[in-house]
This record gives C-alpha cells, sequence and structure tokens, in this order.
C-alpha cells in the first residue's frame, strides 16, 4: 500500500520541478535589488518608452507572518518591469492605498510588534526603499480607527486619508488608474 501511495505521488513531483525552475528566471532589479523580482518577457506589444504611468494599488490582505505584504511588493515589481523594459523611472507614479486587516503593515516596529505576537514587520523596509522612488502610501482612516491606529504608529512618511474609497476617488481625479492585481 505504501509503494502503491508513492507512485502515485510521482507524477505530482514531476509537474512540480518544472514549475521551480520556471521560477529561476525571476529576478529583482535593475530598481529594488533584494525584493520585487520578474521575468524577461518577449513581448508582441512592447511598452513605448515614452508611456507615463500614474496607478494605484489597493491593499487590504495583511501580510504573512516574516513576508512583505504581496501587493506593495508587486508595487515594486511594477517599477523594477517596466524600468527593465526601459521606461523612465520618473515616468511612473505610484499610490498604494492600505486599508482593511493590511492597516497593521503600515505601522512602526513597536506599534506592529505590540500588535503581531513580537514580530516584526517585514515590509517595513520595503516600504521606506518605495517611498524612496516616489511611491505615496496611504492608509484609510476609517480602517486605522477600527484598529486603533493613530498618526504616531505609522512608518515614517505614511499618510491617513478619510478613507481608502475618499483616496481611491482622488487618485482616479489625478488621472491614476486602479492596478486590479
Amino acid at each position: 500500500m505504501r509503494t502503491f501511495g508513492f507512485m502515485m505521488l510521482l507524477p505530482l513531483l514531476a509537474l512540480a520541478e518544472p514549475a521551480l525552475a520556471q521560477m529561476e528566471n525571476f529576478k529583482a532589479g535593475p530598481v529594488f535589488k533584494d525584493f520585487g523580482p520578474t521575468a524577461p518577457v518577449q513581448t508582441d506589444e512592447p511598452v513605448a518608452k515614452d508611456a507615463q504611468f500614474r496607478v494605484a494599488f489597493d491593499v487590504s490582505t495583511a501580510a504573512e507572518p516574516g513576508k512583505i505584504n504581496r501587493t506593495i511588493e508587486s508595487a515594486a515589481r511594477f517599477i523594477n518591469m517596466h524600468v527593465a523594459a526601459g521606461v523612465p523611472e520618473e515616468n511612473i507614479r505610484l499610490a498604494v492605498v492600505v486599508h482593511g486587516g493590511a492597516a497593521f503593515d503600515l505601522t512602526d516596529p513597536q506599534f506592529f510588534a505590540a500588535h503581531k505576537d513580537g514580530r516584526e514587520n517585514a515590509s517595513a523596509s520595503a516600504i521606506a526603499q518605495l517611498q524612496d522612488h516616489g511611491v505615496t502610501f496611504y492608509l484609510c482612516g476609517q480602517s486605522a480607527a477600527a484598529h486603533g491606529i493613530g498618526n504616531a504608529d505609522l512608518l515614517p512618511g505614511v499618510q491617513i486619508s478619510l478613507s481608502a474609497m475618499t483616496i481611491h476617488a482622488l487618485l482616479q481625479q489625478q488621472g491614476y488608474t486602479l492596478n486590479p492585481f
């Protein structure tokens, strides 16, 4: 019976190996060297070198313990892949709007640790690096109030908006599109 179970597992292992090998194509950089990996792609519709991007990312799901918030890392991936494709970094303007359970990912080390069993905020360094490259972070004020988060509890540079709905509407008026990923 044990041999039968192993034999049933073999095809699944064979399928997993190519998937792992394909992930080797993903590399960080050229802007963020430690996170935000992307893969080179031969596209059918190249991105124009003079393209202008104003993109808002919506974040409601908290980071997994010990990992950078997935959507925050997606903002780094967006910059890395487009700069690698030849778009000047100054043509890329991103805003990250955080609400719900992800609100804690924007808090300083002390507040985060006090509310997350002493753990470290793995997103903090990525947020600081993204801010150094012009990415703006907004925290929904309604989520902040619901979680007892005040302005003094936030990472440097994080702004509180009246609500996530409000800042998304204002960003749309400024020409930002909403990234659905």
